[in-house]
Protein backbone atom coordinates (compact mmCIF):
# COMPACT_ATOMS: atom_id res chain seq x y z
CA UNK A 1 0.00 0.00 0.00
CA UNK A 2 1.39 3.33 -0.94
CA UNK A 3 1.83 5.40 2.36
CA UNK A 4 1.04 9.15 2.25
CA UNK A 5 3.24 9.98 5.48
CA UNK A 6 4.91 8.57 8.40
CA UNK A 7 4.40 9.42 11.81
CA UNK A 8 1.70 12.14 12.11
CA UNK A 9 2.57 14.92 9.27
CA UNK A 10 4.21 16.61 11.89
CA UNK A 11 7.89 18.58 10.48
CA UNK A 12 10.42 20.65 12.30
CA UNK A 13 9.87 24.48 11.44
CA UNK A 14 13.71 25.86 9.54
CA UNK A 15 13.22 29.46 9.03
CA UNK A 16 14.72 30.14 5.13
CA UNK A 17 16.18 33.99 4.70
CA UNK A 18 13.82 34.29 1.49
CA UNK A 19 11.00 36.99 1.37
CA UNK A 20 8.12 35.37 -1.53
CA UNK A 21 6.09 38.45 -0.75
CA UNK A 22 2.21 37.90 -0.67
CA UNK A 23 2.35 34.02 -1.70
CA UNK A 24 2.92 31.62 1.32
CA UNK A 25 5.50 28.89 -0.17
CA UNK A 26 7.13 25.62 1.88
CA UNK A 27 10.12 24.15 0.70
CA UNK A 28 10.16 20.42 1.39
CA UNK A 29 12.67 17.71 1.39
CA UNK A 30 12.89 15.05 -1.99
CA UNK A 31 12.92 12.29 1.35
CA UNK A 32 10.56 14.67 3.47
CA UNK A 33 9.24 12.19 5.75
CA UNK A 34 5.81 13.40 6.61
CA UNK A 35 4.74 14.14 3.27
CA UNK A 36 5.78 12.13 0.36
CA UNK A 37 6.72 14.59 -3.20
CA UNK A 38 5.10 12.19 -5.54
CA UNK A 39 1.91 12.30 -3.90
CA UNK A 40 1.82 16.11 -4.42
CA UNK A 41 1.79 15.70 -8.26
CA UNK A 42 -1.93 15.95 -8.49
CA UNK A 43 -1.88 19.05 -5.48
CA UNK A 44 -0.57 22.49 -6.26
CA UNK A 45 -1.21 23.60 -2.15
CA UNK A 46 -0.01 21.73 0.95
CA UNK A 47 -2.13 22.74 4.18
CA UNK A 48 -0.10 24.15 6.80
CA UNK A 49 -1.22 23.77 10.71
CA UNK A 50 0.80 26.11 13.68
CA UNK A 51 -0.29 27.92 16.27
CA UNK A 52 -3.83 27.11 15.82
CA UNK A 53 -3.68 28.39 12.70
CA UNK A 54 -3.70 26.92 9.22
CA UNK A 55 -2.73 28.66 5.82
CA UNK A 56 -2.25 26.71 2.48
CA UNK A 57 1.31 27.35 0.88
CA UNK A 58 2.73 26.60 -2.81
CA UNK A 59 5.54 23.82 -1.95
CA UNK A 60 8.70 23.60 -3.71
CA UNK A 61 11.06 20.25 -3.54
CA UNK A 62 14.26 20.59 -2.23
CA UNK A 63 17.62 17.99 -3.00
CA UNK A 64 20.04 19.72 -1.37
CA UNK A 65 19.62 18.31 2.60
CA UNK A 66 21.71 21.56 3.68
CA UNK A 67 18.75 23.90 2.86
CA UNK A 68 15.76 21.36 4.29
CA UNK A 69 15.98 17.95 6.28
CA UNK A 70 13.64 14.95 5.81
CA UNK A 71 12.13 15.74 9.62
CA UNK A 72 12.38 19.49 8.03
CA UNK A 73 9.56 21.97 6.39
CA UNK A 74 11.38 25.12 4.97
CA UNK A 75 9.23 28.18 5.62
CA UNK A 76 10.21 31.57 4.27
CA UNK A 77 9.64 35.01 6.06
CA UNK A 78 6.20 36.02 4.66
CA UNK A 79 4.74 32.48 6.20
CA UNK A 80 6.61 32.63 9.23
CA UNK A 81 5.24 35.58 10.05
CA UNK A 82 1.45 34.74 9.05
CA UNK A 83 1.70 31.87 11.39
CA UNK A 84 3.77 33.31 13.93
CA UNK A 85 5.81 30.31 14.11
CA UNK A 86 9.77 30.10 15.21
CA UNK A 87 12.58 27.72 14.40
CA UNK A 88 12.82 24.56 15.87
CA UNK A 89 8.45 23.82 16.59
CA UNK A 90 6.71 21.70 15.00
CA UNK A 91 4.13 22.05 12.75
CA UNK A 92 1.73 19.76 10.55
CA UNK A 93 2.45 19.42 6.22
CA UNK A 94 -1.07 18.05 5.08
CA UNK A 95 -2.87 17.83 1.66
CA UNK A 96 -5.41 20.13 2.32
CA UNK A 97 -9.26 19.26 1.91
CA UNK A 98 -10.80 21.16 -1.79
CA UNK A 99 -11.04 24.78 -1.61
CA UNK A 100 -14.49 25.39 -1.86
CA UNK A 101 -14.21 28.76 -2.47
CA UNK A 102 -12.70 28.37 -5.82
CA UNK A 103 -15.92 26.61 -7.02
CA UNK A 104 -17.60 30.05 -6.03
CA UNK A 105 -14.86 32.11 -8.59
CA UNK A 106 -15.66 29.68 -10.99
CA UNK A 107 -19.23 30.16 -10.59
CA UNK A 108 -18.18 34.06 -10.98
CA UNK A 109 -16.17 33.35 -14.14
CA UNK A 110 -19.61 32.21 -15.62
CA UNK A 111 -21.33 35.36 -14.74
CA UNK A 112 -23.23 33.63 -12.06
CA UNK A 113 -24.68 35.72 -8.62
CA UNK A 114 -22.28 35.10 -5.57
CA UNK A 115 -24.71 35.07 -2.47
CA UNK A 116 -23.58 36.66 0.99
CA UNK A 117 -22.52 33.85 2.27
CA UNK A 118 -19.86 32.87 -0.81
CA UNK A 119 -18.65 36.21 -0.32
CA UNK A 120 -18.08 35.59 3.64
CA UNK A 121 -16.37 32.55 2.70
CA UNK A 122 -14.42 34.25 -0.08
CA UNK A 123 -13.42 37.03 2.11
CA UNK A 124 -12.03 34.79 4.96
CA UNK A 125 -9.83 32.42 2.56
CA UNK A 126 -8.59 35.84 1.63
CA UNK A 127 -7.22 36.97 5.10
CA UNK A 128 -5.98 33.58 5.41
CA UNK A 129 -3.90 34.25 2.22
CA UNK A 130 -5.37 30.52 1.02
CA UNK A 131 -5.93 32.01 -2.73
CA UNK A 132 -2.49 32.60 -5.06
CA UNK A 133 -2.17 35.85 -7.39
CA UNK A 134 -3.73 33.85 -10.27
CA UNK A 135 -7.36 32.80 -8.50
CA UNK A 136 -7.03 36.43 -6.82
CA UNK A 137 -7.17 38.09 -10.80
CA UNK A 138 -9.62 35.55 -11.93
CA UNK A 139 -12.08 36.51 -9.10
CA UNK A 140 -10.86 40.01 -9.83
CA UNK A 141 -11.89 39.92 -13.39
CA UNK A 142 -14.95 37.87 -12.98
CA UNK A 143 -16.32 40.67 -10.95
CA UNK A 144 -15.15 43.26 -13.10
CA UNK A 145 -17.53 41.98 -15.31
CA UNK A 146 -20.34 41.34 -13.99
CA UNK A 147 -21.15 42.19 -10.24
CA UNK A 148 -24.89 43.74 -9.02
CA UNK A 149 -24.94 45.88 -6.10
CA UNK A 150 -26.40 43.51 -3.74
CA UNK A 151 -23.27 41.07 -4.52
CA UNK A 152 -20.96 45.03 -3.75
CA UNK A 153 -23.01 45.29 0.01
CA UNK A 154 -22.56 41.10 0.64
CA UNK A 155 -18.58 41.76 -0.35
CA UNK A 156 -18.15 44.71 1.89
CA UNK A 157 -19.90 43.04 4.74
CA UNK A 158 -17.77 40.43 4.32
CA UNK A 159 -14.54 42.19 4.04
CA UNK A 160 -15.77 44.07 7.34
CA UNK A 161 -15.85 41.18 9.05
CA UNK A 162 -13.00 39.36 8.27
CA UNK A 163 -11.23 41.62 9.94
CA UNK A 164 -11.03 43.63 12.81
CA UNK A 165 -13.37 46.36 14.05
CA UNK A 166 -12.45 49.44 15.56
CA UNK A 167 -15.26 51.45 18.25
CA UNK A 168 -14.24 54.46 19.66
CA UNK A 169 -17.29 55.35 21.81
CA UNK A 170 -18.15 58.59 20.28
CA UNK A 171 -21.67 58.95 18.08
CA UNK A 172 -19.74 60.78 15.44
CA UNK A 173 -16.45 59.91 14.17
CA UNK A 174 -15.46 61.55 10.69
CA UNK A 175 -13.64 61.33 7.82
CA UNK A 176 -12.76 62.41 4.43
CA UNK A 177 -11.81 60.19 1.43
CA UNK A 178 -11.04 60.52 -2.72
CA UNK A 179 -11.39 57.55 -5.13
CA UNK A 180 -8.15 58.50 -6.69
CA UNK A 181 -6.69 59.00 -9.76
CA UNK A 182 -5.93 62.48 -9.28
CA UNK A 183 -2.16 62.85 -9.20
CA UNK A 184 -1.13 65.44 -6.63
CA UNK A 185 -4.67 65.09 -4.78
CA UNK A 186 -3.24 65.03 -1.12
CA UNK A 187 -6.16 66.92 0.15
CA UNK A 188 -6.34 64.47 3.13
CA UNK A 189 -3.11 65.31 4.54
CA UNK A 190 -5.14 68.74 4.54
CA UNK A 191 -8.11 67.69 5.90
CA UNK A 192 -7.48 65.50 9.15
CA UNK A 193 -5.13 67.83 10.57
CA UNK A 194 -8.01 70.63 10.11
CA UNK A 195 -10.65 68.37 11.54
CA UNK A 196 -8.84 67.72 14.19
CA UNK A 197 -7.50 71.15 15.30
CA UNK A 198 -11.76 71.55 15.50
CA UNK A 199 -12.05 68.93 17.76
CA UNK A 200 -13.42 66.13 15.84
CA UNK A 201 -12.01 62.59 15.71
CA UNK A 202 -10.71 61.38 12.46
CA UNK A 203 -9.03 58.22 12.48
CA UNK A 204 -7.75 58.63 8.96
CA UNK A 205 -6.78 55.33 7.58
CA UNK A 206 -5.34 54.98 3.89
CA UNK A 207 -4.26 52.34 1.66
CA UNK A 208 -1.17 52.82 0.01
CA UNK A 209 -0.74 53.49 -3.75
CA UNK A 210 -2.92 51.48 -6.01
CA UNK A 211 -2.27 52.50 -9.49
CA UNK A 212 -0.85 55.82 -8.64
CA UNK A 213 2.56 57.64 -8.37
CA UNK A 214 1.22 57.70 -4.52
CA UNK A 215 -1.54 57.30 -2.02
CA UNK A 216 -2.00 58.71 1.36
CA UNK A 217 0.07 56.56 3.46
CA UNK A 218 2.55 56.83 1.11
CA UNK A 219 2.81 60.52 1.50
CA UNK A 220 2.42 60.80 4.60
CA UNK A 221 5.15 58.52 4.99
CA UNK A 222 7.68 60.97 3.99
CA UNK A 223 6.09 62.99 7.53
CA UNK A 224 5.99 60.37 9.63
CA UNK A 225 5.86 56.28 10.54
CA UNK A 226 2.50 55.06 9.05
CA UNK A 227 2.71 51.79 9.67
CA UNK A 228 0.97 51.65 13.47
CA UNK A 229 -0.33 48.67 15.02
CA UNK A 230 -4.35 48.84 16.43
CA UNK A 231 -2.81 49.63 19.82
CA UNK A 232 -0.89 52.52 18.87
CA UNK A 233 -2.95 53.75 16.11
CA UNK A 234 -5.99 54.43 19.30
CA UNK A 235 -3.25 55.99 21.52
CA UNK A 236 -2.58 58.55 18.44
CA UNK A 237 -6.23 59.04 18.05
CA UNK A 238 -7.18 59.75 21.67
CA UNK A 239 -3.97 62.13 22.47
CA UNK A 240 -4.02 63.69 19.59
CA UNK A 241 -8.44 63.42 17.87
CA UNK A 242 -6.47 61.95 14.51
CA UNK A 243 -4.09 59.94 12.73
CA UNK A 244 -2.74 59.46 9.34
CA UNK A 245 -1.56 55.35 8.69
CA UNK A 246 -1.63 52.32 6.47
CA UNK A 247 -4.94 50.61 7.48
CA UNK A 248 -2.91 47.21 6.59
CA UNK A 249 -1.21 47.44 9.85
CA UNK A 250 -4.46 47.08 12.10
CA UNK A 251 -5.48 44.66 10.06
CA UNK A 252 -8.70 46.47 8.98
CA UNK A 253 -10.48 44.76 6.37
CA UNK A 254 -7.42 42.29 5.36
CA UNK A 255 -9.49 41.00 2.56
CA UNK A 256 -9.32 44.27 0.86
CA UNK A 257 -5.07 44.30 0.85
CA UNK A 258 -4.92 40.94 -0.24
CA UNK A 259 -7.03 42.13 -3.14
CA UNK A 260 -5.03 45.14 -3.84
CA UNK A 261 -1.66 43.65 -4.21
CA UNK A 262 -2.88 42.06 -6.85
CA UNK A 263 -5.08 44.97 -8.36
CA UNK A 264 -2.08 47.04 -8.02
CA UNK A 265 0.04 45.31 -11.12
CA UNK A 266 -2.99 44.61 -12.94
CA UNK A 267 -4.11 48.05 -12.65
CA UNK A 268 -7.73 47.09 -12.06
CA UNK A 269 -9.74 49.75 -10.14
CA UNK A 270 -13.81 48.79 -10.91
CA UNK A 271 -16.60 50.83 -9.08
CA UNK A 272 -17.87 47.78 -7.07
CA UNK A 273 -13.90 47.07 -5.97
CA UNK A 274 -13.50 50.79 -4.95
CA UNK A 275 -17.28 50.79 -3.16
CA UNK A 276 -16.10 47.66 -0.83
CA UNK A 277 -12.40 48.52 -0.35
CA UNK A 278 -13.10 51.97 0.62
CA UNK A 279 -16.31 51.63 2.77
CA UNK A 280 -15.04 48.08 4.34
CA UNK A 281 -12.30 50.33 5.64
CA UNK A 282 -14.04 53.12 6.92
CA UNK A 283 -16.83 51.06 8.84
CA UNK A 284 -13.99 49.34 10.10
CA UNK A 285 -11.93 52.09 11.51
CA UNK A 286 -15.26 53.08 13.31
CA UNK A 287 -16.08 55.82 11.00
CA UNK A 288 -19.96 57.08 11.21
CA UNK A 289 -19.68 60.28 9.10
CA UNK A 290 -17.63 60.30 5.77
CA UNK A 291 -17.57 62.86 2.71
CA UNK A 292 -16.16 60.92 -0.51
CA UNK A 293 -14.76 62.91 -3.52
CA UNK A 294 -14.87 61.62 -7.16
CA UNK A 295 -13.69 63.70 -8.97
CA UNK A 296 -14.24 63.46 -12.94
CA UNK A 297 -12.11 64.76 -15.88
CA UNK A 298 -11.24 63.44 -19.32
CA UNK A 299 -8.06 61.77 -18.15
CA UNK A 300 -9.64 60.44 -14.91
CA UNK A 301 -10.38 57.40 -13.19
CA UNK A 302 -14.56 58.49 -14.32
CA UNK A 303 -14.39 60.76 -17.18
CA UNK A 304 -17.45 61.50 -17.65
CA UNK A 305 -20.90 62.91 -14.86
CA UNK A 306 -22.82 60.15 -15.90
CA UNK A 307 -20.51 57.52 -14.35
CA UNK A 308 -19.63 59.95 -11.80
CA UNK A 309 -23.49 59.79 -10.73
CA UNK A 310 -23.68 55.86 -11.29
CA UNK A 311 -20.84 55.51 -8.96
CA UNK A 312 -22.08 57.94 -6.41
CA UNK A 313 -25.71 56.24 -6.34
CA UNK A 314 -23.75 52.56 -6.01
CA UNK A 315 -21.35 54.28 -2.82
CA UNK A 316 -24.68 55.81 -1.09
CA UNK A 317 -26.43 52.59 -1.53
CA UNK A 318 -23.91 50.03 0.14
CA UNK A 319 -22.69 53.10 2.85
CA UNK A 320 -26.58 53.34 4.17
CA UNK A 321 -27.10 50.08 4.77
CA UNK A 322 -23.85 49.69 6.76
CA UNK A 323 -25.23 52.50 8.73
CA UNK A 324 -22.42 54.92 7.37
CA UNK A 325 -23.66 58.78 6.89
CA UNK A 326 -22.06 59.14 3.72
CA UNK A 327 -21.87 63.15 1.71
CA UNK A 328 -20.50 62.68 -2.20
CA UNK A 329 -18.88 65.12 -4.01
CA UNK A 330 -18.35 65.05 -7.40
CA UNK A 331 -15.86 67.58 -8.15
CA UNK A 332 -13.91 68.75 -11.78
CA UNK A 333 -10.57 66.94 -12.60
CA UNK A 334 -9.32 68.53 -15.05
CA UNK A 335 -5.23 68.69 -14.44
CA UNK A 336 -3.10 67.01 -11.14
CA UNK A 337 -3.75 68.70 -8.16
CA UNK A 338 -0.75 70.58 -6.76
CA UNK A 339 2.56 70.52 -8.43
CA UNK A 340 4.09 67.16 -7.00
CA UNK A 341 3.66 63.88 -8.12
CA UNK A 342 5.19 61.31 -5.49
CA UNK A 343 5.34 61.04 -2.03
CA UNK A 344 8.02 63.39 -1.69
CA UNK A 345 7.22 66.42 -3.97
CA UNK A 346 3.89 65.67 -2.63
CA UNK A 347 4.77 65.60 1.33
CA UNK A 348 6.61 69.39 0.39
CA UNK A 349 3.61 70.58 -1.32
CA UNK A 350 1.33 69.33 1.64
CA UNK A 351 3.72 71.42 3.80
CA UNK A 352 3.68 74.83 1.99
CA UNK A 353 -0.17 74.57 2.05
CA UNK A 354 -0.56 74.13 5.81
CA UNK A 355 2.51 76.68 6.79
CA UNK A 356 0.80 79.37 4.83
CA UNK A 357 3.28 79.65 2.13
CA UNK A 358 3.03 82.19 -0.64
CA UNK A 359 4.13 80.22 -3.36
CA UNK A 360 1.72 77.06 -2.05
CA UNK A 361 -0.31 75.34 -4.59
CA UNK A 362 -3.44 77.69 -4.77
CA UNK A 363 -5.40 74.43 -6.04
CA UNK A 364 -4.70 71.97 -3.89
CA UNK A 365 -5.12 74.94 -0.32
CA UNK A 366 -8.21 75.53 -1.99
CA UNK A 367 -9.98 71.88 -2.33
CA UNK A 368 -8.24 70.98 0.99
CA UNK A 369 -10.48 73.60 2.44
CA UNK A 370 -13.26 72.97 0.53
CA UNK A 371 -13.51 69.06 1.90
CA UNK A 372 -12.32 70.35 5.39
CA UNK A 373 -15.50 72.53 5.24
CA UNK A 374 -17.64 69.85 4.46
CA UNK A 375 -16.56 67.53 7.29
CA UNK A 376 -16.73 70.23 9.59
CA UNK A 377 -20.46 70.93 8.72
CA UNK A 378 -20.95 67.37 10.08
CA UNK A 379 -20.02 68.88 13.85
CA UNK A 380 -23.71 69.14 15.23
CA UNK A 381 -22.30 72.38 17.60
CA UNK A 382 -21.21 74.72 14.52
CA UNK A 383 -23.43 77.12 12.99
CA UNK A 384 -24.84 75.62 9.68
CA UNK A 385 -23.18 76.83 6.53
CA UNK A 386 -19.98 77.93 8.98
CA UNK A 387 -17.69 75.03 7.71
CA UNK A 388 -15.54 76.90 5.14
CA UNK A 389 -14.55 79.98 7.19
CA UNK A 390 -14.02 77.85 10.31
CA UNK A 391 -11.60 75.71 8.03
CA UNK A 392 -10.24 78.72 6.93
CA UNK A 393 -9.42 80.28 10.44
CA UNK A 394 -8.04 76.44 11.58
CA UNK A 395 -5.35 77.00 8.16
CA UNK A 396 -4.79 80.80 8.75
CA UNK A 397 -3.82 80.60 12.11
CA UNK A 398 -1.15 77.69 12.07
CA UNK A 399 -3.37 75.50 14.45
CA UNK A 400 -3.67 72.90 11.22
CA UNK A 401 0.37 72.91 11.03
CA UNK A 402 0.58 72.60 14.46
CA UNK A 403 -1.91 69.51 14.51
CA UNK A 404 0.19 67.72 11.66
CA UNK A 405 3.43 68.09 13.46
CA UNK A 406 1.67 66.82 16.99
CA UNK A 407 -0.14 63.59 14.86
CA UNK A 408 3.96 63.07 13.35
CA UNK A 409 5.59 63.31 15.87
CA UNK A 410 2.80 60.71 18.10
CA UNK A 411 3.04 58.15 15.38
CA UNK A 412 7.11 58.46 15.47
CA UNK A 413 10.26 59.44 13.10
CA UNK A 414 9.69 58.65 9.23
CA UNK A 415 10.97 55.57 8.20
CA UNK A 416 12.13 56.51 4.37
CA UNK A 417 14.58 59.01 3.16
CA UNK A 418 12.64 62.12 2.43
CA UNK A 419 15.10 63.39 -0.19
CA UNK A 420 14.35 64.33 -4.24
CA UNK A 421 15.71 61.20 -6.28
CA UNK A 422 19.26 63.12 -7.70
CA UNK A 423 18.84 62.43 -11.08
CA UNK A 424 17.03 65.34 -12.84
CA UNK A 425 15.31 65.75 -16.84
CA UNK A 426 13.43 68.66 -17.71
CA UNK A 427 10.65 67.84 -19.91
CA UNK A 428 10.27 71.16 -22.20
CA UNK A 429 7.04 72.68 -23.94
CA UNK A 430 7.44 72.17 -28.04
CA UNK A 431 5.50 74.61 -28.93
CA UNK A 432 4.44 78.37 -27.71
CA UNK A 433 1.19 79.28 -26.59
CA UNK A 434 -0.70 78.54 -23.10
CA UNK A 435 -1.10 75.52 -21.30
CA UNK A 436 -5.04 73.97 -22.77
CA UNK A 437 -4.74 70.66 -21.04
CA UNK A 438 -2.64 68.41 -19.13
CA UNK A 439 -3.03 64.66 -18.81
CA UNK A 440 -3.72 63.16 -15.58
CA UNK A 441 -3.11 59.60 -16.68
CA UNK A 442 0.00 60.76 -18.64
CA UNK A 443 1.93 62.26 -15.80
CA UNK A 444 0.87 59.64 -13.39
CA UNK A 445 2.39 56.85 -16.02
CA UNK A 446 5.90 58.79 -15.99
CA UNK A 447 6.05 59.51 -12.32
CA UNK A 448 5.25 55.93 -11.69
CA UNK A 449 7.40 54.67 -14.58
CA UNK A 450 10.27 57.04 -12.45
CA UNK A 451 9.97 54.73 -8.95
CA UNK A 452 7.04 56.14 -7.36
CA UNK A 453 5.65 55.45 -5.04
CA UNK A 454 8.66 52.71 -4.36
CA UNK A 455 11.10 54.97 -4.62
CA UNK A 456 9.53 57.66 -2.50
CA UNK A 457 12.53 60.83 -3.90
CA UNK A 458 10.88 59.70 -7.49
CA UNK A 459 8.11 61.97 -9.16
CA UNK A 460 7.56 64.69 -11.12
CA UNK A 461 7.33 68.00 -10.52
CA UNK A 462 4.89 70.39 -12.47
CA UNK A 463 6.77 73.84 -12.80
CA UNK A 464 3.37 75.22 -15.23
CA UNK A 465 -0.55 74.34 -15.16
CA UNK A 466 -3.52 74.86 -17.16
CA UNK A 467 -4.02 78.32 -18.38
CA UNK A 468 -0.36 79.07 -18.11
CA UNK A 469 1.43 80.95 -21.22
CA UNK A 470 4.80 78.88 -22.44
CA UNK A 471 7.43 79.50 -25.45
CA UNK A 472 8.62 76.69 -27.10
CA UNK A 473 11.90 75.40 -25.02
CA UNK A 474 10.64 75.95 -22.05
CA UNK A 475 10.62 73.58 -19.09
CA UNK A 476 7.23 72.31 -18.18
CA UNK A 477 7.95 69.88 -15.62
CA UNK A 478 11.01 67.94 -14.00
CA UNK A 479 11.17 64.39 -13.76
CA UNK A 480 13.21 63.03 -10.42
CA UNK A 481 14.67 59.75 -10.63
CA UNK A 482 16.51 57.46 -8.02
CA UNK A 483 17.87 54.50 -10.38
CA UNK A 484 19.09 55.48 -13.62
CA UNK A 485 17.19 52.29 -15.31
CA UNK A 486 13.61 53.28 -13.99
CA UNK A 487 14.36 57.11 -14.55
CA UNK A 488 15.57 56.23 -18.69
CA UNK A 489 11.89 54.52 -18.47
CA UNK A 490 10.40 57.29 -17.36
CA UNK A 491 12.44 60.42 -19.76
CA UNK A 492 11.88 58.19 -22.92
CA UNK A 493 7.60 58.18 -21.98
CA UNK A 494 8.12 61.96 -21.68
CA UNK A 495 9.37 61.88 -24.75
CA UNK A 496 7.28 60.01 -26.60
CA UNK A 497 4.03 62.01 -25.10
CA UNK A 498 4.66 64.66 -22.28
CA UNK A 499 1.20 64.65 -21.05
CA UNK A 500 0.67 68.25 -22.29
CA UNK A 501 -1.42 70.09 -24.44
CA UNK A 502 -0.63 73.68 -25.83
CA UNK A 503 -2.77 76.20 -27.94
CA UNK A 504 -1.82 78.60 -29.64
Amino acid sequence: MDRMTTGDGRLQVKLLALDTFRENVVLLARDCEALRPERLRGARKVEVRGRGLSMLASPMICDDAALVGPKEVGIPQPLARRLGVRPGEMVEVLLPPPLRTLDAVRAKVGGETLSAADYDAIARDLALHRWSDIEISAFLIACASSMTSEETLDLTRAMIGAGARLSWNRDLVVDKHCIGGIPGNRTSLIVAPIVAAHGLWIPKTSSRAITSPSGTADTMEVLARVDLSEEEMRDVVERCGGCIVWGGRVNLSPADDVLISVERPLSIDTPEQMAASILSKKVAAGSTYLVLDIPVGPTAKVRDRRAALRMKKLFEFVGSRLGLTLEVLITDALEPVGRGIGPVLEARDVRAVLENHPDAPADLREKGLTLAARVLEADPNLQGGMGEARARELLESGAALRKLEEIAQAQGPSPVDGRLGELVHEVRANASGHVASIDCLRIATVARLCGAPTDPGAGVDLLVKVGEKISAGDPIYRIHGCEARDFTFAVEAAGEDGGYRVAS
